[in-house]
Protein backbone atom coordinates (compact mmCIF):
# COMPACT_ATOMS: atom_id res chain seq x y z
CA UNK A 1 0.00 0.00 0.00
CA UNK A 2 1.04 3.39 -1.15
CA UNK A 3 0.06 6.28 0.96
CA UNK A 4 -0.48 9.91 -1.57
CA UNK A 5 -1.73 13.56 -1.18
CA UNK A 6 -2.38 16.60 -3.03
CA UNK A 7 -2.24 20.28 -1.17
CA UNK A 8 -2.61 23.27 -2.17
CA UNK A 9 -0.23 24.70 0.28
CA UNK A 10 -0.66 28.97 -0.65
CA UNK A 11 2.84 29.96 -0.83
CA UNK A 12 2.68 28.50 2.98
CA UNK A 13 0.46 31.98 3.73
CA UNK A 14 -2.57 30.59 5.75
CA UNK A 15 -5.87 32.13 6.41
CA UNK A 16 -4.97 34.16 8.54
CA UNK A 17 -2.75 36.02 5.80
CA UNK A 18 0.91 35.24 7.44
CA UNK A 19 3.14 33.15 5.69
CA UNK A 20 4.67 30.57 7.89
CA UNK A 21 6.64 27.50 6.14
CA UNK A 22 7.11 25.97 9.39
CA UNK A 23 2.99 25.72 9.78
CA UNK A 24 3.01 24.15 6.54
CA UNK A 25 5.73 21.21 7.27
CA UNK A 26 4.04 20.00 10.07
CA UNK A 27 0.88 19.59 8.16
CA UNK A 28 3.10 17.68 5.74
CA UNK A 29 4.37 15.49 8.61
CA UNK A 30 1.24 15.16 10.10
CA UNK A 31 -0.17 13.21 6.84
CA UNK A 32 1.80 9.71 6.91
CA UNK A 33 2.09 9.92 3.07
CA UNK A 34 4.71 8.40 1.32
CA UNK A 35 4.53 10.64 -1.55
CA UNK A 36 3.25 14.05 -1.55
CA UNK A 37 2.22 16.38 -4.67
CA UNK A 38 2.06 20.29 -3.78
CA UNK A 39 0.31 22.84 -5.59
CA UNK A 40 1.55 26.88 -5.39
CA UNK A 41 5.35 25.24 -3.50
CA UNK A 42 7.43 28.66 -5.38
CA UNK A 43 6.51 32.04 -5.23
CA UNK A 44 5.12 33.28 -9.00
CA UNK A 45 6.65 36.68 -9.04
CA UNK A 46 10.14 37.56 -9.20
CA UNK A 47 13.03 34.82 -8.42
CA UNK A 48 10.19 32.49 -7.85
CA UNK A 49 11.84 30.70 -4.65
CA UNK A 50 10.17 28.39 -3.05
CA UNK A 51 8.85 28.69 0.51
CA UNK A 52 9.64 25.77 2.00
CA UNK A 53 13.39 24.72 1.90
CA UNK A 54 14.48 21.18 0.66
CA UNK A 55 16.87 20.48 4.14
CA UNK A 56 14.01 21.67 5.96
CA UNK A 57 11.71 19.73 4.21
CA UNK A 58 13.96 16.56 4.75
CA UNK A 59 14.54 17.33 8.90
CA UNK A 60 11.16 18.27 9.03
CA UNK A 61 9.29 15.52 7.29
CA UNK A 62 11.59 13.30 5.92
CA UNK A 63 10.44 14.14 1.98
CA UNK A 64 13.13 14.72 -0.90
CA UNK A 65 11.64 16.86 -3.86
CA UNK A 66 11.59 15.37 -7.50
CA UNK A 67 14.20 17.75 -8.77
CA UNK A 68 11.67 19.65 -11.44
CA UNK A 69 13.12 23.10 -10.94
CA UNK A 70 13.86 24.88 -13.37
CA UNK A 71 15.24 27.92 -11.49
CA UNK A 72 17.69 27.91 -8.52
CA UNK A 73 16.09 27.85 -4.86
CA UNK A 74 12.16 26.44 -6.67
CA UNK A 75 10.49 23.00 -5.73
CA UNK A 76 8.68 22.58 -8.97
CA UNK A 77 7.56 23.68 -12.28
CA UNK A 78 4.49 26.71 -12.47
CA UNK A 79 4.33 25.71 -8.50
CA UNK A 80 3.65 22.26 -8.33
CA UNK A 81 6.25 19.89 -6.96
CA UNK A 82 6.72 16.58 -6.06
CA UNK A 83 8.25 14.61 -2.83
CA UNK A 84 9.43 11.56 -1.72
CA UNK A 85 9.73 9.50 1.20
CA UNK A 86 13.59 8.12 1.60
CA UNK A 87 14.14 4.56 0.02
CA UNK A 88 11.61 6.02 -3.00
CA UNK A 89 13.65 5.73 -6.49
CA UNK A 90 13.25 8.57 -9.01
CA UNK A 91 13.12 6.70 -12.47
CA UNK A 92 12.72 10.12 -14.54
CA UNK A 93 10.69 13.07 -14.44
CA UNK A 94 9.41 15.97 -16.80
CA UNK A 95 7.49 19.15 -16.83
CA UNK A 96 4.47 19.61 -18.60
CA UNK A 97 3.53 22.82 -20.65
CA UNK A 98 -0.34 23.31 -20.85
CA UNK A 99 -2.37 25.49 -22.97
CA UNK A 100 -2.47 29.05 -20.46
CA UNK A 101 -4.30 31.89 -19.97
CA UNK A 102 -1.93 32.76 -16.82
CA UNK A 103 0.64 30.40 -15.91
CA UNK A 104 -0.04 26.92 -15.78
CA UNK A 105 1.61 23.36 -15.76
CA UNK A 106 1.97 19.98 -14.67
CA UNK A 107 4.31 17.62 -13.69
CA UNK A 108 5.49 14.13 -14.39
CA UNK A 109 8.20 11.48 -12.63
CA UNK A 110 8.41 7.53 -12.97
CA UNK A 111 9.16 6.22 -9.63
CA UNK A 112 10.56 3.01 -8.27
CA UNK A 113 8.80 1.55 -4.81
CA UNK A 114 10.47 -1.65 -3.46
CA UNK A 115 10.75 -2.50 -6.98
CA UNK A 116 7.02 -1.53 -8.20
CA UNK A 117 6.86 1.13 -10.63
CA UNK A 118 4.01 4.30 -9.93
CA UNK A 119 3.65 6.91 -12.46
CA UNK A 120 2.51 10.34 -10.37
CA UNK A 121 1.70 13.59 -12.47
CA UNK A 122 0.36 16.61 -10.43
CA UNK A 123 -1.51 19.93 -11.76
CA UNK A 124 -3.03 23.41 -11.30
CA UNK A 125 -5.55 23.89 -13.40
CA UNK A 126 -6.78 27.25 -14.63
CA UNK A 127 -9.74 29.20 -13.22
CA UNK A 128 -11.04 30.05 -16.56
CA UNK A 129 -13.42 27.04 -17.59
CA UNK A 130 -12.10 26.64 -20.90
CA UNK A 131 -8.81 26.80 -20.20
CA UNK A 132 -9.45 24.13 -17.80
CA UNK A 133 -10.54 21.93 -20.54
CA UNK A 134 -7.75 21.73 -22.95
CA UNK A 135 -5.23 21.59 -19.85
CA UNK A 136 -7.31 18.22 -19.42
CA UNK A 137 -7.56 17.23 -22.54
CA UNK A 138 -3.45 18.04 -23.18
CA UNK A 139 -2.72 15.95 -19.92
CA UNK A 140 -5.06 12.94 -21.01
CA UNK A 141 -2.72 12.83 -24.75
CA UNK A 142 0.42 12.79 -22.47
CA UNK A 143 -0.86 10.20 -19.90
CA UNK A 144 -2.94 7.94 -21.94
CA UNK A 145 -2.77 4.50 -20.47
CA UNK A 146 -1.17 2.03 -23.51
CA UNK A 147 -0.17 -1.21 -22.81
CA UNK A 148 3.62 0.11 -21.36
CA UNK A 149 2.22 2.03 -19.00
CA UNK A 150 2.78 1.88 -15.57
CA UNK A 151 0.44 2.54 -12.68
CA UNK A 152 -0.41 5.84 -12.93
CA UNK A 153 -2.02 8.39 -10.35
CA UNK A 154 -2.71 12.10 -11.20
CA UNK A 155 -3.84 14.20 -8.40
CA UNK A 156 -3.79 17.93 -8.07
CA UNK A 157 -6.22 21.28 -7.52
CA UNK A 158 -8.40 20.96 -10.53
CA UNK A 159 -10.17 24.50 -9.36
CA UNK A 160 -13.45 22.41 -10.63
CA UNK A 161 -16.65 22.84 -8.74
CA UNK A 162 -18.71 20.97 -10.94
CA UNK A 163 -18.88 17.13 -10.42
CA UNK A 164 -20.62 16.75 -14.21
CA UNK A 165 -18.01 19.43 -15.19
CA UNK A 166 -16.26 18.98 -19.07
CA UNK A 167 -12.64 18.81 -17.55
CA UNK A 168 -13.69 15.81 -15.21
CA UNK A 169 -15.92 14.41 -17.90
CA UNK A 170 -12.62 13.56 -20.05
CA UNK A 171 -10.70 12.37 -17.29
CA UNK A 172 -13.06 9.75 -16.48
CA UNK A 173 -12.69 8.56 -20.18
CA UNK A 174 -9.44 6.84 -19.01
CA UNK A 175 -9.32 6.99 -15.53
CA UNK A 176 -10.93 6.48 -12.15
CA UNK A 177 -11.74 9.56 -10.17
CA UNK A 178 -11.75 9.67 -6.51
CA UNK A 179 -13.44 12.58 -4.48
CA UNK A 180 -11.61 12.43 -0.94
CA UNK A 181 -14.59 15.08 -0.14
CA UNK A 182 -14.82 18.55 0.57
CA UNK A 183 -11.14 20.85 0.50
CA UNK A 184 -11.84 24.54 0.02
CA UNK A 185 -11.82 26.57 1.45
CA UNK A 186 -10.16 25.13 4.73
CA UNK A 187 -12.13 26.45 7.76
CA UNK A 188 -15.13 25.79 6.53
CA UNK A 189 -14.94 23.51 3.66
CA UNK A 190 -17.72 23.75 0.58
CA UNK A 191 -15.89 22.73 -2.51
CA UNK A 192 -14.05 19.24 -3.80
CA UNK A 193 -11.55 21.14 -5.76
CA UNK A 194 -8.63 18.69 -4.74
CA UNK A 195 -8.83 15.50 -6.62
CA UNK A 196 -7.15 11.80 -7.00
CA UNK A 197 -7.66 10.02 -10.42
CA UNK A 198 -6.10 6.84 -10.64
CA UNK A 199 -5.65 4.45 -13.99
CA UNK A 200 -7.31 0.91 -13.57
CA UNK A 201 -4.89 -1.07 -12.33
CA UNK A 202 -4.19 1.32 -9.50
CA UNK A 203 -7.26 0.44 -6.87
CA UNK A 204 -8.04 3.32 -4.01
CA UNK A 205 -8.43 1.83 -0.91
CA UNK A 206 -9.33 4.56 1.03
CA UNK A 207 -9.44 8.38 0.54
CA UNK A 208 -9.95 11.17 2.46
CA UNK A 209 -9.19 14.60 3.73
CA UNK A 210 -7.00 15.90 6.64
CA UNK A 211 -8.89 18.33 8.57
CA UNK A 212 -6.58 18.75 11.95
CA UNK A 213 -6.53 21.94 13.38
CA UNK A 214 -3.01 23.23 12.06
CA UNK A 215 -3.86 22.42 8.40
CA UNK A 216 -7.50 24.62 8.88
CA UNK A 217 -5.21 27.30 9.51
CA UNK A 218 -1.99 27.10 7.17
CA UNK A 219 -3.90 27.26 3.87
CA UNK A 220 -6.83 28.29 1.70
CA UNK A 221 -7.22 24.20 1.54
CA UNK A 222 -6.82 21.04 3.24
CA UNK A 223 -5.20 18.23 1.76
CA UNK A 224 -6.56 15.28 0.60
CA UNK A 225 -5.23 11.66 0.56
CA UNK A 226 -5.51 8.41 -0.71
CA UNK A 227 -4.34 4.69 -0.06
CA UNK A 228 -3.45 2.81 -3.41
CA UNK A 229 -2.85 -0.79 -3.86
CA UNK A 230 0.53 -0.82 -6.02
CA UNK A 231 0.62 -3.67 -8.15
CA UNK A 232 3.34 -6.29 -8.26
Amino acid sequence: MIRIASYNIQKSIGVDGRRQPERTLKVLGELGCDIIALQEADRRFGARHSTLLPERLAEACGFHPVPLARHDGGLGWHGNAILVRDGICVRSHSCIDLPQLEPRGAVMADLEIDGRRLRVAATHLSLVGHFRQRQIERLMQILHPDEGSPPTVLVGDLNEWREEGRPLRAVSAHYTITNPGKSFPSPFPVASLDRIMTSADLPVLRSGVHRSATARIASDHLPVWADLDLPA
